[in-house]
């Protein structure tokens, strides 16, 4: 009964599928009834290879579908749940090997959550100084990175419109060590020994 019920969650993914995304990512998006999604850990072996993985970009079909608006929003109740509490999120951190992050903006008004698709430093400006960081997919590990703390982003926003910024500060190392993770990058690699 189990594998009748899967093969027909499968089916309806396949067919309700669209915006660009592919079958076994809709699975991901809609999997579970809670808005919370499950965080990819390096203490797991599958985790931890999609964890070590290139993503794919994102696609102008993905803007405006069911299934971008759900990843959105179950990506920011995950890095926003009491149980993690963090200031930002990639795709792969819950299973989509996608070019997308959701970064907390401390350098404005109220400190808003926002998405931003295919995002890319183009530029560093000034040297880099050791601050402390953690990550939802490296559970209780703390460690000091080497970042800049002046950076130009080029990015998408979830319209598709290009935009090029100056991000400086906090906010600056939060966009970074989340674009490393879309280059199966973790800050356990950059850490200062």
């Amino acid at each position: 009964m189990k594998r009748i019920i899967a093969i027909l969650f499968t089916m309806v993914a396949l067919v309700s599928c669209r915006g660009g995304f592919t079958a076994s990512e809709c699975d991901v998006i809609f999997r579970g009834e809670d808005e919370v999604m499950q965080v990819m850990s390096v203490a797991n072996s599958a985790d931890s290879l999609l964890l070590r993985s290139q993503s794919l970009p994102m696609s102008a079909q993905m803007v405006g579908s069911e299934e971008l608006a759900t990843l959105c929003r179950r990506m920011l109740a995950t890095v926003s749940a009491p149980e993690h509490d963090g200031v930002g999120i990639a795709a792969p951190q819950v299973g989509i090997l996608r070019r997308m992050v959701a970064v907390q903006r401390f350098d404005k008004e109220g400190a808003p959550f926002e998405f931003f698709l295919n995002p890319e430093i183009i530029a560093t400006h000034g040297e880099k100084q050791v601050g402390g960081e953690g990550c939802l997919s490296v559970p209780d590990r703390h460690g000091k990175v080497e970042r800049f703390q002046n950076i130009v982003l080029r990015y998408r926003d979830v319209e598709f419109v290009e935009h090029t910024e100056t991000v400086e500060g906090f906010t600056a190392v939060i966009f970074q060590h989340e674009i490393d993770h879309l280059d199966g990058v973790l800050y356990i690699d950059r850490e200062q020994k």
